[in-house]
């Protein structure tokens, strides 16, 4: 599994619940693009229309070597491929008690590019500086472990 995007701040703005593994709809170029790893996750958000989900605003560059008649929207809507009852439950979840969905990682399986996915719940400012505050105590742990010399 070689990993091609991280979507960093997700885990930041949210609490993630539950992750799922959808299959990515992808042109030629588009594969070629993301072997050179050009494609940006840091906006991009997914949504459920009738019963397919699509994920939205996430960026991936021309292929400089692709013909004219290749696309030139480099942030179309691309259809994720999950299960019909993974679907369903997603639905629910999102109509009912306020859930996002959130694509947090892009990776190669195989010869088949993946994109993880999660249900996940926005996280309030005291959340965020309780976040910021762990880290910053983790880190200083780290340092001074180092420094120890352990």
């Amino acid at each position: 599994m070689k990993v091609i995007a991280v979507n960093k701040s997700a885990s930041f703005e949210y609490f993630i619940e539950e992750k799922y593994e959808a299959g990515v709809v992808l042109e030629g170029n588009e594969i070629k693009s993301l072997r050179q790893g050009a494609v940006n996750m840091n906006d991009s958000f997914c949504f459920v229309r009738g019963s397919a989900v699509s994920v939205k605003n996430m960026h991936i560059a021309l292929y400089d070597k692709s013909d004219a008649f290749s696309t030139k929207d480099t942030r179309r809507d691309r259809k994720l491929l999950l299960h019909k009852s993974e679907i369903a439950k997603i639905a629910g979840k999102i109509n009912r008690q306020g859930y996002t969905l959130v694509p947090l990682k892009l990776y190669f399986k195989d010869a088949l590019v993946k994109m993880e996915i999660a249900l996940c719940k926005g996280k309030h400012t005291f959340d965020k500086k309780q976040t910021i505050a762990e880290r910053d105590t983790k880190r200083d742990t780290d340092r001074e472990i180092k420094r120890a010399g352990f």
